[in-house]
């Protein structure tokens, strides 16, 4: 599965980002109207950098338990993990686990095509597998009758007919 197939699943394309001048304050409500547990910092254009509750917790703790006047740069991941819509699911998970990021920018060249969560991954494995669960119970349950009968004769020993 790729990058592409779990960014068509996703309900939502709404993107927000930030500016990464902004006053972290302002970030944060965004986060929290919005109900969303990441920014994707632009500047010009061009990603810059990542901003999740991961890093904000991170400096309030550091600013002695206060957002205060700090700026979005100041506290971002300035070197986020990034993918491409083509990118291997699996090479994603080992990514986000390598590095404990729950966020990722889907990018196209400079360009931002969107963002996936480790839940998106975790759903889109999740779907997969049952996917394939329904398929090979379909299977099973349409197994042809002579070759049920069959496997049942030699089974309790009886010959085949």
């Amino acid at each position: 599965m790729k990058v592409s197939q779990i960014l068509t699943a996703k309900k939502g394309g709404t993107l927000f980002t930030v500016s990464s001048d902004t006053a972290l304050s302002e970030a944060l409500k965004t986060m929290a109207d919005k109900d969303i547990g990441s920014l994707v910092v632009m500047d010009h254009g061009d990603l810059v950098g990542m901003l999740t509750f991961r890093e904000v917790i991170q400096a309030i703790v550091r600013n002695g338990g206060s957002v205060g006047s700090l700026i979005v740069r100041t506290v971002m991941d300035d070197a986020p993990l990034t993918c491409t819509p083509d990118t291997d699911m699996d090479e994603v998970r080992r990514m986000m686990l390598g590095r404990h990021a729950r966020y990722m920018p889907v990018m196209t060249q400079r360009t931002l095509m969107g963002v996936i969560s480790f839940y998106d991954v975790a759903k889109a494995v999740v779907d997969s597998q049952d996917f394939e669960n329904r398929m090979l119970k379909a299977y099973i349950r349409d197994w042809p009758a002579e070759d049920t009968a069959q496997a049942a004769a030699t089974a309790d020993g009886t010959p085949a007919p």
